[in-house]
């Protein structure tokens, strides 16, 4: 995770419901990968725990985000080869898109 993003996302505090794994992951939680790879976040539905870590890794040649409907959390530009990891803190359905790309979607579901 760059250091820009880290600080965007530690910037925004407690107020969203999904918050940076830097320096907050619990050492219990599990990670769940999210490709993103031919204009498409695998898997396009997640089902995690709350307290659980979603990794987002962008294999495209295209840079992604992966970016709440509700704006509750941004990955911020992810170019090839970068990741960008958060926490899951709220139970409940969160959609996400990619701002680049809007017809990309997908859905974490906590609980």
């Amino acid at each position: 995770m760059s250091s820009f993003t880290r600080r965007s996302i530690l910037g925004l505090g407690a107020s969203l419901p999904f918050i940076s794994t830097a320096l907050y992951a619990d050492s219990h939680a599990t990670v769940h990968e999210v490709s993103i790879e031919g204009f498409a976040f695998s898997p396009a539905v997640l089902e995690v725990a709350v307290g659980d870590v979603v990794k987002f890794t962008n294999l495209d040649g295209a840079p992604h985000t992966a970016t709440a409907n509700s704006g509750a959390f941004d990955t911020g530009r992810l170019k090839r080869g970068e990741s960008f990891e958060l926490t899951v803190t709220d139970a409940g359905e969160h959609p996400y898109f990619c701002t680049f790309h809007r017809s990309m979607t997908a859905t974490i579901t906590a609980s």
